[in-house]
């Protein structure tokens, strides 16, 4: 097993320190001994992955999930989930070591529970929990002594002591003695081949010291490196302060963007300067808006919850702010380039997006910004269509509900002629783009994919 591999902060003699109980012990030694039966609740981006490698790290692990549709595909060999091949699944579930479903009544017989369920915003941009307290009410349906429970859904700092410990102990059963409760924020990356779950250091947090004992044994067990923080709030800021970073430093570039181009300067062409610097810079790289479940949503969980000690967040606000205005931005620019280059309105215009995806050689459209340049050209009158080579329709989304169905349109020379301007929203790697130079009258770049290429033209233009 790799398990010789793994580094974590967490020494024997601190866990001869803590203080045992019997429900602490038992559990700590199935955890050792890869006995423990795990469950992972939600089976997406983050439940799924994790389900794989904790099963291939030799636990059995049951994935509950609410949508019968991803239970049949499991149960018939296919992921839905890049990061896990159907070569994966197919060899934990023929090991015996995973297998999903939609009974939720199993839980009580997992002795880790873990949950990866979705943590959205409201239209009023706060948190809404209710997947996290409705999974929660499940677990605490069957709570038993002796089960450890794992939030990995982002929140803010105080949900997982705060909500999920005061459900559970509904129950009548106590954290740190009766059942053990932790915090551990997922890390995945979809696209991202440098990494995978078991190799992405892991960060994790317990309400008390006998939960964090728990915690690092179990995922010291699964991923490479773990990194131990002193409680379950610390390791729910991590996440968000990771999040935050990014947002406010794609918001920086996106405003200098617009400060640039009116100056005529080539945001790229400053960055890519600005990165060989070998120290004291870090790229961050401008787009039509930000996508994902991650950084459009995570930071305003801090904004809504600074509230509460009333204090503003005046950097994460203003950041949301720009980062919410590119695709506005972005139609503006395609509405002065069809004026200027063929004088025609967009209106009256034809307008393809290449790429529906929030990033690029994934099939993820979560808050894509994709869907917002649909809706904004459709406001002022045009007609929008959309070619990905990963998505063949738009499903049903929360906040686009009117684009359900749209279907990704055949990319040929015919087609792509049709339309008066195509919009590159997103830079996936499966795109012919010497071919869609060549077939396009008007191409507005957001992502400075054709320059990178070596494609630059005259009707090729940045935004």
């Amino acid at each position: 097993m790799a398990a010789n591999r793994r580094k974590t902060a967490c020494s024997p003699a601190k866990l001869e320190t803590i203080l045992t109980s019997p429900h602490h012990d038992r559990l700590l030694e199935s955890i050792s001994a890869r006995t423990a039966s795990i469950g992972v609740i939600g089976l997406g981006y983050v439940g799924l992955p994790l389900a794989i490698a904790v099963a291939r790290s030799g636990f059995p692990v049951i994935g509950f999930d609410i949508d019968p549709a991803k239970i049949v595909a499991l149960d018939g060999g296919r992921s839905y989930i890049e990061a896990v091949s159907n070569d994966a699944l197919a060899r934990e579930a023929a090991a015996g070591r995973f297998h999903s479903t939609t009974d939720f009544t199993g839980l009580g017989g997992c002795d880790v529970i873990v949950i990866c369920v979705p943590t959205p915003l409201t239209k009023h941009r706060d948190p809404d929990l209710s997947f996290v307290e409705k999974t929660s009410r499940s677990i605490a349906a069957s709570l038993r002594p002796g089960q450890l429970v794992v939030l990995e859904s982002t929140t803010y700092p105080g949900t997982t002591d705060g909500i999920v410990r005061s459900i559970l102990e509904e129950t009548g059963l106590k954290s740190g003695e009766d059942f053990f409760l932790g915090f551990s924020p997922e890390r995945e990356d979809p696209g991202n081949r440098n990494f995978e779950t078991a190799s992405i250091p892991k960060v994790v947090a317990g309400d008390g010291p006998r939960a964090a004992a728990l915690m690092e044994r179990f995922y010291a067990a699964v991923v490479e490196t773990v990194v131990p923080v002193s409680s379950n709030a610390t390791a729910e800021a991590v996440k968000l302060t990771e999040n935050i970073f990014r947002a406010v430093n794609i918001a920086l570039v996106n405003e200098l963007k617009v400060v640039y181009e009116a100056m005529g300067i080539d945001i790229w062409e400053v960055i890519d300067a600005a990165k060989t610097k070998p120290f004291g810079y870090m790229p961050f790289y401008p787009g039509p808006g930000l996508g994902g479940h991650c950084i459009p949503i995570d930071p305003f969980y801090l904004t809504w919850k600074s509230r509460e000690y009333e204090l503003p967040t005046r950097f994460i606000e203003l950041a949301g702010e720009i980062n919410s205005a590119m695709p506005r931005h972005v139609v503006t620019r395609l509405a002065e380039a069809l004026d200027r280059t063929q004088g025609k309105a967009l209106s009256r215009s034809n307008v393809l997006i290449v790429g529906l995806a929030y990033k690029k050689n994934v099939p993820d459209i979560r808050e894509s910004p994709s869907l917002r340049l649909i809706e904004l050209i459709e406001e002022r009158g045009g007609k929008a269509a959309f070619y990905d080579p990963h998505v063949e329709e738009i499903p049903s989304t929360r906040e686009h509900m009117a684009l359900k169905g749209l279907r990704s349109v055949v990319f040929d020379e015919k087609t792509v002629r049709s339309f008066d301007a195509v919009l590159v929203a997103t830079d996936h790697d499966a795109i012919d783009y010497a071919a869609l130079r060549d077939w396009a009258p008007l191409i507005i770049d957001t992502r400075n994919v054709f320059a990178r290429r070596g494609l630059a033209a005259d009707h090729v233009l940045k935004a």
